[in-house]
């Protein structure tokens, strides 16, 4: 009986496979075709005279490689001061005591409910005080800490002993020690879980970066692309290859951290 139960199973998963990943793979066949070919009815499933044309116009008409490295700066930036505030302010939450800890928390998550776009304008107004319009570090500020994150490395952070961390408070650890030292090596799992979200957040991100920035130079890959869009709405074949340049690097770090990925989001249900 379970046989065909199992049989079914993979059937049905191999059907959903497929079906994610057909748009996926005749973008990437597409973006190497000869003008108006993905345009053809019925369309080709695959580049007749394959050619890197469109990949070669990115890259020297149109300056997507400025575009490119403002979309990395911004991710990097926001990750890496992302994860690392975030793991603290979990931390915290999880381990330290402190008046109105409880309470604090409460009020985090109960705002994980308003969405993103409700803090836009006054995230913006913020930013104009500080001198920060039309700069990458405005657009990657928003990753600097999220509520989403804290919980997260807030419900790993639970599972740490008691009496580890107490321990190293006898023998004499500052909490910065041991929030180095003993912290930080526990939570790696979640920590790259994290990081993982934000990258692939600040990455894709489009509304943020397209109302802070006025600067074409100055413009995310997302925000380059839809201008592209616009110049050029007939030329399937160079959206294609800007989509997988833009898929590209997200999927590869996907892919390169696959295994902590799936540790940091099985071990968050742990404890509560």
């Amino acid at each position: 009986m379970k046989a065909p139960r199992a049989v079914l199973l993979h059937a049905v998963l191999i059907v959903g496979a497929v079906l994610t990943l057909t748009p996926l793979l005749w973008m990437l066949s597409a973006s190497f075709m000869a003008p108006g070919e993905a345009n053809q009815v019925p369309p080709h499933l695959l580049p007749a005279a394959p050619t890197l044309e469109h990949y070669r116009a990115l890259f020297e008409r149109l300056d997507l490689a400025r575009n490119f490295g403002n979309s990395l700066a911004v991710a990097l930036l926001g990750t890496s001061v992302g994860v690392l505030f975030n793991a603290m302010a979990g931390y915290a939450f999880a381990k330290l005591r402190f008046p109105g800890r409880e309470g604090v928390f409460r009020t985090l998550v109960a705002a994980l409910v308003i969405p993103a776009q409700v803090g836009m304008l006054p995230l913006f107004l913020m930013l104009q005080q500080l001198g920060l319009v039309n700069t990458l570090m405005g657009v990657a500020l928003p990753s600097f800490a999220s509520i989403f994150g804290i919980f997260m490395v807030r419900q790993f952070a639970l599972a740490i002993p008691d009496d580890l961390i107490d321990a190293a408070r006898l023998d004499g650890a500052s909490e910065w020690r041991i929030f180095w030292t003993i912290v930080m090596p526990v939570l790696q799992p979640v920590l790259v879980t994290l990081a993982l979200f934000t990258f692939l957040a600040a990455w894709n991100d489009f509304m943020w970066p397209l109302i802070v920035l006025s600067d074409s130079s100055r413009y995310t890959l997302p925000v380059a692309l839809a201008n592209l869009v616009g110049e050029h709405v007939q030329d399937t074949e160079l959206m294609m290859a800007g989509a997988v340049l833009t898929v590209l690097p997200v999927l590869t770090l996907f892919l390169a951290l696959q295994r902590f990925y799936t540790r940091g989001i099985l071990a968050g249900s742990l404890k509560d």
